[in-house]
């Protein structure tokens, strides 16, 4: 079938605006931050769990529920799938823009339900008269409401499953897009550069969002929301823009959007009769499931774990101001330990890495002095902005992302045992325990940028390059499978092992706020680690295949002769 074609305007030297490194970083850029916006969004309400029990009557499995919502129509409506085809079929720039707006319009649906408007409006009447029983779904287990459940959770969710359907779209729109831009070049270094700016948005909505929720001293979630809301407009943006680069780069080289061969069901097929395709998916689910949904609980976790103290009205780390400073301190030390990698000089080096050092010690210590477990949570992220370039640099250039996967995964379950078992006894230690902390959720992060920079470069491995959208699809389909199960898993495992909590509320003898700091998260976390060695195991399997089948996941992204010889005489002996 004839594809419909653009008029082709080839560059100077036969040179396209991809073969420029500032182009195609800006492009990187656009569509970088635009995921930042999406993932304040999605963990804004976080760090705030303990205020929604409070001012919305949101308990564990209501928090959980809502927060599973998210990837609900992505799996049993099957919408990432479409997503995929949609993608294949319309590209990159038309679903980034599309997926820019589905995001906007779920977050503000999610907003309204979190105001003081919908509190005795008849919608919340309604919500609370319906949806407490959805044929079919309830009998399955996997309803995304229950009998119950407060009305505000309910209209949250709904609006949470259509951001849900946006962002995933965005996650592998971006995904695509950066295999356009880098694909030869510095693919993993990209991807994990990617996705090193994205989590920033974890860190930015964990230090910002009880600071618009508290603002002026009157709680307001809906404040924290709202915050997230006005990034997700500027996220619609970046991706107008990137509509403009990405419609240059096609006008220069004659491609065109639409692929010149429609999209067939059999391409599904060959994607899932792929054992590593399989292995990757599967490796993702568990992985992403045991970070995501922790993400989620973190904050909370925390304050049931570590012992804080009030911090005067009146004191300097009670001011709205020290969150600002803090906030600068964390984006000096995420631009100096990235650029630290990029200087060739020992002197520059090694200078933006000691600068680095010194502001993430003093990060940690206004951390400490704040009293707060959002702002110590929030280092999440920063080790993992420094290493990227290096894990990037090292699979472009050497390889061994099979090795990473497992490296991660034995990160993983290192880190949540020790949250588990060991956090929980430094409670009343409030120097060490706060250390503690700070030490594994950093080693956490940093686990978890060994995945973007290993696993989702691998996936043009495997696949045909004109059904990559369709393969990326599938694998984050699979991966939602996750992440719609844990967030309640968690919430219904808290409520379970915790029924003197949940017996409290009942009779009056825990008020909200002693309930939502009074939790025990062994459990949750154990599971979590037992999610961690799955993906150990898959892991081994993985680079036991790729050995026996010479996948190439072992070898560089950025081929040179001396690799493809090399690939030669392997599948030769």
């Amino acid at each position: 079938m004839a594809a419909n074609t653009v008029a082709a305007a080839p560059a100077k030297n036969g040179e396209l605006l991809r073969d420029k490194a500032w182009a195609r970083w800006t492009a990187l850029g656009l569509l970088a931050f635009a995921m930042f916006c999406s993932y304040v969004f999605m963990d804004i309400l976080s760090p705030i769990k303990n205020l929604l029990q409070e001012t919305r009557g949101w308990d564990s499995t209501a928090f959980g529920t809502m927060q599973g919502s998210e990837t609900f129509l992505n799996v049993f409506v099957f919408f990432l799938i479409f997503a995929g085809i949609i993608l294949d079929k319309m590209g990159v720039r038309f679903t980034a823009v599309l997926s820019g707006a589905v995001m906007l319009v779920g977050a503000c649906i999610n907003w309204y339900a979190l105001t003081d408007s919908f509190i005795g409006s008849s919608l919340e009447t309604w919500f609370t008269n319906h949806l407490n029983y959805i044929p079919g779904f309830d009998e399955l287990g996997v309803s995304p409401f229950y009998e119950g459940m407060p009305a505000s959770a309910k209209l949250s969710a709904i609006g949470f499953m259509i951001f849900g359907c946006g962002v995933e779209m965005a996650g592998i729109t971006v995904s695509r897009g950066i295999v356009k831009w880098f694909k030869g070049r510095e693919m993993a270094l990209a991807m994990g550069s990617e996705m090193a700016l994205a989590r920033l948005g974890v860190a930015t909505c964990m230090i910002f969002s009880p600071v618009f929720a508290n603002l002026g001293g009157e709680v307001s979630v809906s404040r924290s929301v709202a915050f997230a809301v006005v990034l997700l407009m500027i996220a619609l943006i970046m991706f107008i823009v990137y509509f403009f680069m990405d419609k240059k780069l096609d006008e220069q080289s004659g491609e065109a959007e639409e692929k010149d061969e429609p999209f067939k069901v059999s391409d599904i097929g060959k994607i899932l009769s792929s054992w590593a395709f399989w292995l990757v998916a599967l490796l993702c689910v568990l992985y992403y499931s045991a970070i995501f949904p922790f993400q989620k609980y973190a904050v909370n976790m925390l304050q049931c774990n570590l012992t804080f103290t009030d911090v005067p009205a009146e004191s300097f780390w009670a001011t709205d101001a020290v969150t600002v400073i803090q906030y600068v301190i964390m984006i000096v030390i995420a631009i100096t330990a990235f650029v630290s990698n990029f200087q060739k000089k020992p002197a520059a080096k090694y200078g933006f890495l000691a600068l680095s050092i010194v502001a993430l010690v003093v990060y940690c210590y206004m951390g400490y002095m704040r009293q707060s477990a959002a702002a110590i949570f929030a280092v999440f992220p920063l080790l993992a902005v420094g290493i990227t370039p290096i894990l990037g640099n090292y699979v472009d250039y050497k390889g061994k992302a099979a090795s990473m996967l497992v490296l991660g995964s034995l990160l993983l379950i290192v880190c949540h045992l020790t949250f588990a078992f060991i956090l929980p006894q430094l409670k009343g230690n409030p120097v060490g325990g706060v250390i503690l902390a700070y030490v594994t959720i950093l080693v956490l992060g940093a686990s978890f940028s060994l995945v973007p920079a290993s696993l989702w470069p691998s996936v043009p491995k495997l696949v045909d390059s004109k059904i990559i959208g369709s393969a990326y699809a599938l694998i984050f389909w699979i991966q939602n499978i996750g992440l719609w199960l844990f967030p309640m898993l968690i919430g219904k495992i808290l409520d379970k092992t915790n029924p003197q909590i949940v017996e409290g509320l009942a009779n009056g003898t825990l008020t909200p706020d002693q309930a939502a700091v009074s939790y025990n998260y062994t459990a949750p976390l154990v599971m979590l680690a037992c999610l961690g060695v799955a993906a150990l195991i898959l892991g081994l399997v993985l680079k036991a295949l790729d050995r026996k089948k010479h996948l190439g996941l072992e070898l560089p992204n950025i081929a040179s002769a001396e690799v493809e010889e090399s690939e030669v005489e392997a599948q030769e002996g």
